[in-house]
């Protein structure tokens, strides 16, 4: 194991988070707000103790494989996380470490559950790095690291890989780097667009940066208790729709279809089964709030819309209570898809739509092979053939989700968690959604949960962020063996 190629790249990681701290200073400076010398002594902190692990493991070799990259991303979002609480703590806004911890792993892993209970009373330059751990931690850290570190020369792609959502990685150039500075571009242009979009829906320009950073990073957190509720507004309501949705599409499969190739975005099966759930689930919450809860026709349809994209792209944003709904059955359609998740190679998190389209298309073709015993049918995926492996893999991937998912149910319900919340946590923390039911749905947070249980509820937000099996890898005795 070659422990100084891990401490070099976590110095790396320690070294831009210090740099990143340091964007709410004008923030902070415009409004006059009095977390200046916290972000600053954070951002200290943060580069002294980089530049240390830098300086120390600097003649390292640099040789980055497999089990290196599984620890690099894993302890790198432990230790982004750890350090990206300081600015919290030192500024008195979240004085315990336990809900600092949870708040900012939360924003790391994009999931967007937070314990905040008066969020328009948080200094400006905190909020603004609250937006930005979302940010960077939506696209990845290390995937940003290998776009803009010409240091990390080798092992690009088992980093990449080992971080990158989705169980499939689609790269945009023969070159890693490349790849990786491509997503960028297009993370960056579409946080920019929407912005402007923003803005000129006379949202305010802090705000308007604010939740551009966290919807395009499906992250969910907001510079305002009520969420997007607060902006009454059907022209914001709709642009954000629309960006959570590009979020949660391929980013890959976007490139593509902006740099001339639109016919790639259309070819795509995941792509067209994950706007079939969208539509298909929204119609039937659109019909549900116009015909049993009154609503006008335009209001139900933006309303289901955007509750829908919200939760299938692990977003989190709210413009309404879902557990109002009657009858039940509407928020039981919100509840069932916080386990589809966004697409592969996307900011979403959750299953993923790929894996439930491959698992679906794959329990269809065994009943024809239970007919057919001796023909070959292998699973078609936008018209290739899918090998074995991956169908096994994906197989084992929803089996793992699932029964952590309930063991998980059950460690909360020994918190004193209800059945419903205990549900609703697991679910909204795993898939990285933020919101679930019961008492931690949209109109509710996560502040009453007793620290243990904010220690596992983490636990599972990086699990869903790193698709379980980067962290349950260094969890078997065989990955530590020779």
């Amino acid at each position: 194991m070659n422990f100084r190629i891990i401490g070099l790249v976590l110095g790396i990681l320690l070294i831009i988070e210090s740099v990143l701290m340091l964007l709410g200073l004008p923030f902070s400076i415009y409004y006059n707000d009095q977390d200046i010398a916290a972000l600053l002594i954070s951002s200290g902190i943060s580069l002294f103790t980089g530049l240390s692990l830098y300086f120390i493991n600097r003649k390292a070799k640099r040789d980055v494989k497999k089990r290196e990259a599984y620890i690099i991303v894993t302890f790198g979002w432990l230790t982004l996380s750890l350090f990206g609480t300081l600015p919290f703590l030192v500024s008195g806004t979240i004085p315990n470490f336990t809900n600092a911890f949870f708040e900012t792993i939360s924003g790391f892993t994009t999931t967007g559950a937070s314990i905040l209970n008066d969020i328009e009373s948080v200094p400006h330059g905190i909020l603004f790095w609250r937006s930005m751990t979302q940010w960077i931690g939506g696209m990845g850290i290390i995937v940003l690291s290998i776009a803009i570190l010409p240091l990390i020369r080798v092992g690009g792609m088992q980093m990449f890989a080992a971080e990158a959502p989705g169980p499939t990685t689609d790269k945009l150039s023969p070159k890693i780097k490349e790849t990786a500075r491509k997503l960028w571009y297009l993370y960056l242009g579409f946080t920019a667009t929407e912005t402007i979009l923003l803005v000129i829906g006379k949202m305010s320009l802090f705000d308007a940066i604010n939740h551009s950073l966290t919807t395009m990073a499906t992250g969910g957190y907001s510079t305002k208790q009520a969420s997007i509720a607060y902006f009454d507004s059907p022209f914001i309501h709709y642009v954000i729709i629309v960006f959570m949705f590009l979020a949660g599409t391929n980013f890959a499969i976007s490139y593509f279809a902006l740099t001339g190739k639109p016919g790639k975005l259309f070819r795509n099966g995941e792509f067209k089964f994950y706007l079939r759930i969208i539509l298909g689930a929204s119609l039937i919450i659109a019909i549900g709030l116009f015909w049993k809860n009154g609503l006008p026709i335009e209001q139900s349809i933006r309303d289901a819309l955007f509750q829908v994209v919200s939760i299938v792209t692990t977003t989190g944003f709210a413009t309404t209570d879902y557990l109002q709904w009657q009858p039940m059955s509407l928020w039981i359609v919100i509840f069932l898809l916080m386990f589809v998740g966004g697409s592969a190679g996307s900011t979403g998190g959750g299953i993923k739509v790929v894996r439930i389209l491959l698992l679906f298309k794959n329990a269809y073709l065994e009943l024809k092979r239970l007919i057919h015993p001796n023909a070959v049918i292998p699973v078609r995926y936008s018209g290739q053939a899918v090998p074995p492996p991956i169908i096994n893999n994906i197989l084992a991937f929803i089996i793992f989700y699932i029964i952590i998912y309930l063991i998980s149910v059950l460690i909360m319900s020994f918190w004193g968690l209800d059945f419903m919340t205990s549900m609703g946590a697991v679910a909204a923390t795993l898939g990285n959604i933020g919101p679930g039911i019961g008492n931690v749905g949209p109109a509710e947070n996560f502040a009453f949960i007793p620290d243990g249980g904010k220690y596992f509820l983490s636990f599972l937000m990086l699990l869903g962020r790193l698709e379980l099996f980067t962290v349950i890898i260094l969890l078997t005795p065989q990955f530590w063996r020779k």
